[in-house]
């Protein structure tokens, strides 16, 4: 059975009030996601906390991506990457509309319980 064709830049959400998750692909400890983000930002004082690794990239945009244990954000634009270790605590401090990211969620507490 041959995949389904996927154009990471088609169909673009515009002035959304909340980010677009799209589940593209899993499988038992496997998760991959596109992520359209239109000026979104983490709210003040909360942290993501997952139990899982995330790799995430930026393909278009930007991002300022803040980790609780670093003094500054980084500055993700398109081609950077980074990786989330599990319970690395972490924010987004703000977002290019769009920003497009890919974002690659592994390990055993990733389940396949969402269909793409």
């Amino acid at each position: 059975m041959t995949a389904p064709r996927t154009n990471l830049y088609a169909d673009l959400p515009r002035d959304v009030p909340e980010e677009v998750v799209t589940v593209l692909h899993t499988a038992p400890g496997l998760r991959i996601e596109r992520i359209v983000s239109t000026g979104q930002a983490s709210p003040p004082g909360f942290h993501y906390d997952q139990p899982q690794t995330e790799w995430v990239a930026v393909l278009a945009g930007f991002a300022e991506l803040r980790f609780a244990d670093e003094a500054a954000p980084r500055m993700l634009s398109a081609g950077d990457t980074a990786l989330i270790e599990p319970h690395r605590r972490h924010r987004i401090e703000r977002t290019d509309s769009p920003t497009i990211w890919l974002a690659i969620h592994f390990g055993p507490q990733v389940g396949a319980d969402e269909t793409p």
